[in-house]
């Protein structure tokens, strides 16, 4: 075979990444975790760098946990030294010195020979070792000669629809469902199956619908399909009322319908009443302003639609009531907005008579 040539043209304005890190610790490390690294040393010594880890999180399109789980996992390592308050709360981050490795040494979180320890959570989410940290410890071992089957069908009905043959960490994933999230292997056959027929072959993706379903008490395929199909109903009626077609909704517009129907507890006929409304107010798409009409209807205990019949009605009465009371102050108003003039009826009779 033919041996490359490779030629540098940009010396300026570049960020030196030391051998040592990938020859030794990128090649162990998730690849989300070596995004992070690399950006802190693109931010390194930067006078004009303000990061926080809400913009590395949006500037690497991770959320705040998978930052933090990364920043635990280079600590591990050795190659970040992380700074805390008395409150715990990261106020520093200083990259160290790669160490080199020999072949017999251990890597880097090396699962073998790290010792095992129990998971650090941010939030009160199930978090699993395949996808987002690979120092946590592994799923427990699945006893029992059903359980081997079960997993090891899950594992080729995964590769089928996911059109591909599955890593470790995504066999580790569909194991951590079976074993510690207790989903059955139906459910997680319709998991996969759902989040595909949806165009979602990402296993981060099937992870965090994992956990949705979890926090929610699914555990049933029928309680799944119910929740699909609500979801479904839901944004189909908002995007159909804004008159939106051939796409799905974006995330920020996911959070106002699943506010409007999780934690307003509205029905779809109140929302598609809101969403006419809108269109008829600002005459294109507006979640915002349907937000702050369904917010109005929340705080006056809105849940029928004959109840938003009698807030109009409440309304026009009192827009009536205030416009009867202003007319008769304008009526007096006008009566005597002109100037006033007196006569002398004696010495216009005088003027009369003699014109004859």
């Amino acid at each position: 075979m033919k041996t490359l040539t490779l030629k540098n043209k940009f010396q300026t304005n570049a960020t030196l990444l030391p051998n040592d890190f990938i020859d030794n610790y990128m090649i162990d490390a998730n690849g989300e975790f070596v995004k992070v690294y690399l950006f802190l040393l693109r931010h390194l010594d930067d006078p004009c760098s303000s990061i926080t880890i809400s913009t590395i999180a949006d500037c690497l399109n991770n959320t705040e946990n998978d930052i933090l789980r990364a920043f635990r996992y280079w600590e591990k390592a050795g190659l970040l030294r992380v700074e805390r308050d008395e409150s715990g709360r990261i106020t520093c981050l200083e990259l160290q010195k790669a160490a080199m490795l020999s072949k017999s040494s251990p890597k880097p979180f090396d699962t073998e020979n790290s010792e095992k320890r129990k998971p650090e959570r941010e939030d009160m989410r199930p978090q699993p070792a395949p996808l987002s940290d690979t120092a946590a410890p592994k799923a427990v071992p699945i006893d029992g000669f059903r359980a081997q089957k079960e997993i090891k069908s899950l594992l080729f009905i995964a590769e089928q629809y996911l059109g591909k043959t599955l890593t470790r960490t995504e066999m580790e994933t569909i194991t951590y469902f079976y074993d510690t999230l207790h989903m059955s292997a139906d459910l997680i056959e319709y998991l996969l199956e759902s989040c595909v027929e949806n165009g979602h072959k990402s296993m981060h993706y099937i992870q965090k619908v994992a956990f949705s379903w979890h926090e929610d008490g699914i555990e049933t395929v029928a309680q799944a399909k119910e929740e699909s199909m609500l979801y479904s109903r839901s944004c189909y009626t908002v995007l159909n009322a804004f008159g939106i077609k051939n796409r799905g909704p974006a995330s920020a517009e996911l959070d106002y319908i699943k506010k409007w129907t999780e934690e307003y507890g509205f029905s779809s006929d109140i929302i598609e009443e809101a969403c006419r409304r809108t269109i008829m107010a600002t005459h294109q798409p507006s979640f915002e302003y349907a937000d702050s009409i369904l917010t109005r209807w929340h705080d006056r205990n809105i849940r029928h639609l004959k109840d938003i019949t009698c807030l109009d009605e409440e309304h026009q009465k009192e827009r009536t009531s205030g416009r009867r009371q202003a007319k008769p102050a304008a009526a007096a108003k006008n009566l005597n907005n002109f100037e006033r003039r007196s006569y002398d009826m004696e010495s216009l009779e005088e003027k009369l008579l003699n014109s004859n």
